[in-house]
């Protein structure tokens, strides 16, 4: 019997996580070792960053909590090191009050979250289990061959493969994050990719349009109410962060909030507390922000538009969406991928795209980028019966074929609509031009269709729906 029992101890012994405690104060370390041992936690401690490294190289952890002022260098050290030669262990670093800025860049360092002093033990606690649920680190493989079950980012490109290893260590964080890139290039994909390959990816992921929501309704949508609270009020009602609690609130077009929102907006993320319209009491939140905007935000906060503490609080790492031309060479996977995806749920035979069709999608400058190239083969496809569709069933606006002397394959040049008309200004920012550029095609197709919305779209090779949306965008629809 008492071996059975030794056994079953040290079988649970074995199970137990491991976790490394760095600090050279040793109240801190007993704290915290009797905290986590309460919690089932196996603990070593080291009281420098040399001795942190000697038991990483000795031991298996699943979890490092460190100080940031240690006998031999800076909290930070330690963090780099662990993010480089052991990235499926989370770092959190305890901070003192005060030091936001030291927090900030051990996020940006790789650490999975901070904890201020006084360390507060339900704040430990929380940390330690978000830590521990931590899906394991996923190794990109050299080829897209093997297709997980998550969503992903398809692209052999060097640009895309080193936004897939950015995506995977912002999952392993707390950290806020803001997603900047132009319309189409997939931002809400890459929120949701951060999210499922999070500590939370078993908690909600709320999507909200900042753009969308009309300024009257904002404060109780995003905070929620109580039944009766006003006219209409006819039940309780949680809004997006109390809806999110746990998980994730993803904000795109943060830009488009209103400088009244931003500024509740900030105190709830002050503070972690939101109150439902007519509820008396605050309640406590747990949501990790990521935001996102075509726009330029930094431009937004030089102009006024946008309170740069909010910004700040927002930006903690910035991850950036290459445009679609930026990327020529993914386009095919990618176009097959969304063939084969609507060929599916059609029902109809897998189609494939004639090399000089290939050839012209490569070169088309796509404004619109991954939507719009998805827009294109959806067109093609609702009007295409053929399994292989060429260059004539593509319709892609303003294309010319041009012989190469040196390829035996025809190449194609791009031709803007507006070639005539725009001329690079180069005083405006990218996306401004870029706007004016759509703006002018837009007009131009429509002039020539006597404003037939539908013969409009078709020229300029997108869905009329497409075009509603980027008439309203642009301001055309007045």
């Amino acid at each position: 019997m008492s071996i059975d029992n030794e056994r079953i101890n040290l079988q649970k012994k074995t199970l137990s996580p491991r976790i490394l405690v760095v600090d050279d104060e040793p109240d801190i370390i007993e704290l915290l070792e009797l905290t986590l041992a309460r919690m089932g936690m196996e603990v070593s401690s080291a009281t420098c960053i040399h001795d942190a490294k000697a038991l990483l190289q000795s031991h298996s952890f699943q979890l490092c909590l460190t100080d940031m002022r240690l006998p031999d260098g800076n909290g930070l050290e330690l963090v780099k090191y662990i993010s480089q030669h052991f990235a499926d262990v989370p770092t959190a670093v305890i901070t003192a009050y005060g030091t936001t800025e030291n927090a900030v860049a051990a996020l940006k360092a790789g650490a999975f979250d901070y904890l201020p002093k006084p360390v507060s033990l339900k704040q430990l606690r929380d940390l330690v289990k978000s830590a521990l649920s931590l899906p394991p680190v996923k190794i990109e493989s050299a080829g897209q061959g093997e297709i997980s079950q998550q969503r992903t980012l398809l692209g052999e490109s060097e640009s895309m493969r080193q936004l897939r290893v950015t995506i995977d260590k912002l999952s392993r964080s707390q950290a806020a994050v803001y997603i900047s890139g132009e319309s189409g290039s997939g931002k809400e994909l890459a929120a949701k990719m951060i999210h499922e390959r999070s500590a939370r990816h078993k908690q909600p992921f709320v999507a909200v349009n900042c753009g969308a929501i009309p300024e009257n309704l904002m404060e109780s949508e995003f905070f929620g109410y109580k039944k009766g609270a006003f006219t209409g009020a006819e039940k309780d009602h949680d809004g997006f962060f109390l809806t999110a609690h746990g998980g994730t609130l993803f904000l795109d077009e943060v830009a488009d909030l209103p400088l009244t929102m931003q500024v509740k907006l900030l105190r709830v993320i002050q503070e972690k507390q939101v109150r439902r319209i007519g509820d008396a009491q605050e309640k406590s939140i747990d949501v990790r922000i990521i935001s996102a905007t075509h726009k330029k935000l930094n431009h937004c906060v030089a102009m006024g538009q946008f309170r740069q503490d909010l910004y700040y609080r927002l930006n903690v790492i910035e991850l950036n969406m290459p445009a679609l031309r930026e990327m020529r060479e993914d386009i095919p996977l990618i176009a097959e991928a969304i063939l084969e995806k609507h060929c599916q749920e059609t029902n109809r035979p897998i189609c494939h795209i004639k090399k000089d069709a290939m050839i012209m999608l490569k070169n088309y400058d796509f404004p619109g980028n991954v939507r719009e190239l998805e827009n294109v083969l959806e067109r093609t496809l609702a009007l295409c019966s053929d399994v292989d569709i060429g260059i004539e069933e593509l319709q892609l606006p303003n294309q010319k074929l041009e012989a190469t002397p040196n390829n035996d394959a025809a190449e194609v040049t791009q031709v803007p609509a507006t070639a005539i008309q725009v001329r690079i200004d180069h005083n405006l920012p990218l996306q401004d031009y870029l706007d004016k550029l759509e703006k002018d095609s837009i007009i131009k197709a429509l002039n020539e269709s006597r404003y037939n919305r539908t013969k409009a779209a078709k020229t300029l090779g997108i869905t009329v729906r497409s075009l509603r949306y980027r008439m309203e965008r642009l301001g055309l629809n007045d």
